[in-house]
């Protein structure tokens, strides 16, 4: 039965987010006029699902290259999903193409930290790795968000204003290694 709802496009960027480089200091990717904000109880009920599709640049470097996390954040600090650490290619590269497409499923709603989202993706772009390898000259890599077995991330408010970030984390601080957010949508499947 249809629950007849229709999509809507919450915000897309017109610029390119902050620049993440040389750092393993966790920073945002997403432009600052594009961090929206949820009204209270925009997840009112199991099911509400939120998209978020980010295309940009990423660097990395050859000698032990590490990693790169990307998390959702709801309001200032509550990690609402994480990719968990994905490898970076043993090959250098710089500036290269990266498209990731998420879908964030509300699992329980409620106060203080009862609500909670069900998160899973994928990321494409020659600068990861399966392993800790040199890439295919051929074809990027494609993983799948998390890398690790599905669960829901930490518990938030439903029923506050919650505002939507996403955030980059290297594991190694280098000259070369950066990520730039050039493209953003985030949408409201229901």
């Amino acid at each position: 039965m249809s629950a007849y709802s229709w999509a809507e496009v919450l915000t897309t960027a017109q610029v390119a987010g902050p620049n993440v480089v040389n750092t393993v200091t966790v920073g945002s990717i997403i432009p600052t006029g594009n961090i929206v904000s949820l009204p209270p109880n925009f997840f009112n009920a199991p099911g509400k699902m939120l998209q978020l599709r980010g295309m940009g640049q990423l660097s990395n470097i050859v000698t032990t290259p590490g990693t790169l996390t990307l998390d959702v954040f709801l309001g200032g600090s509550v990690v609402a999903f994480t990719s968990g650490a994905m490898q970076l290619s043993s090959t250098a590269h710089t500036n290269l193409p990266f498209v990731f497409d998420l879908t964030l499923t509300c699992r329980a709603i409620g106060s203080v930290t009862s609500a909670n989202l069900m998160g899973q993706g994928t990321i494409i772009s020659q600068c990861l790795s399966l392993t800790a390898v040199a890439d295919s000259t051929t074809t990027p890599a494609t993983l799948l968000m998390p890398n690790t077995v599905p669960t829901v991330g930490t518990g938030f408010d439903s029923t506050i204003l919650q505002s939507v970030n996403v955030r980059a984390t290297f594991s190694i601080a280098a000259p070369g290694t950066g990520i730039t957010l050039q493209q953003y949508a985030l949408i409201a499947l229901n």
